[in-house]
């Protein structure tokens, strides 16, 4: 692979919590226009990655790569216009309108001594139109529901206008209506816009359904990375998962079939 063609590079990772070593040597690459999910047991080290690819947890030894530049040569308003990140928990202001919340991504943009500009409006807008959100715009964000609001949070990191969206867990917490709504949007910014997407998430077969590439954590390292057909064949969902399943197309997309817990030896 070329390297104009990498989006992210993750080289020889190592974190350590106290005596815990969590990563030990994660090593990857995510390409431009992709949508990557990790995946793993709980606790393989997911959220910690996807902290240190984001710059939020600076690592005890191996570097980062954001198009090509080290992560740590970006200023904070450089790397806001190249990545934008929404963490798995975010408190919403209790009186901000969805639109206000959406301006407050135009923050990389803006000076202290300047107000909002006719092209933060027209990103505002434009963001909350392919968000299915402008019809939001003038309710307290705290009153909407859990897929409504997620949706207006996709796009506050999307008016940052980036090239990068990481997604930590984006379905948690929703209803599968919402949490499959949630997916196609985000199905659709890869697709319309060229947009990589890196996510975490724990439910494998959205993973499997919407990602174009996985990369499949065990024991501190990135074990399997590829098309979801090629890493989750019924011999590796049984050793990362301990699951009896295969992976079938389905309507022209990738689909988990369960069949069960494996059957082991007491």
């Amino acid at each position: 692979m070329a390297d104009n063609d990498i989006a992210i590079k993750i080289n020889d990772i190592h974190v350590t919590f106290g005596d815990h070593q969590v990563l030990k040597g994660a090593s990857g690459v995510i390409r431009k226009g992709s949508i990557v999910t990790f995946l793993g047991r709980n606790g393989c080290g997911k959220s910690t990655l996807l902290k240190t690819v984001t710059g939020n947890l600076k690592p005890q030894s191996g570097s980062i790569e954001i198009a090509g530049r080290p992560l740590e040569s970006y200023s904070t308003g450089e790397l806001a216009r190249v990545v934008a990140f929404l963490p798995q928990f975010h408190e919403v202001p209790k009186d901000m309108t969805s639109e206000e919340l959406v301006s407050c991504g135009r923050y990389p943009y803006q000076h202290w001594w300047s107000g909002v500009s006719t092209r933060d409006r027209e990103v505002v807008k434009e963001v909350m139109e392919k968000t299915n959100t402008i019809h939001l715009k003038d309710r307290l964000a705290a009153s909407l529901s859990g897929g409504e609001r997620q949706r207006v949070w996709i796009a506050m990191a999307l008016a940052q206008e980036p090239k990068i969206l990481i997604l930590d867990e984006p379905t948690t917490y929703l209803d599968i209506c919402h949490q499959l709504e949630v997916m196609e949007l985000v199905s659709k910014l890869n697709r319309d816009e060229n947009l990589t997407v890196v996510m975490v998430l724990h439910e494998i077969n959205q993973a499997v359904r919407y990602s174009t590439d996985l990369l499949v954590l065990e024991h501190g390292i990135i074990q399997r990375s590829g098309p979801p057909m090629e890493v989750m064949t019924h011999e590796a969902i049984a050793e990362v998962f301990d699951v009896d399943a295969d992976v079938e197309m389905r309507k022209g997309r990738p689909s988990i079939c369960i069949n069960g817990l494996l059957d082991k030896e007491e």
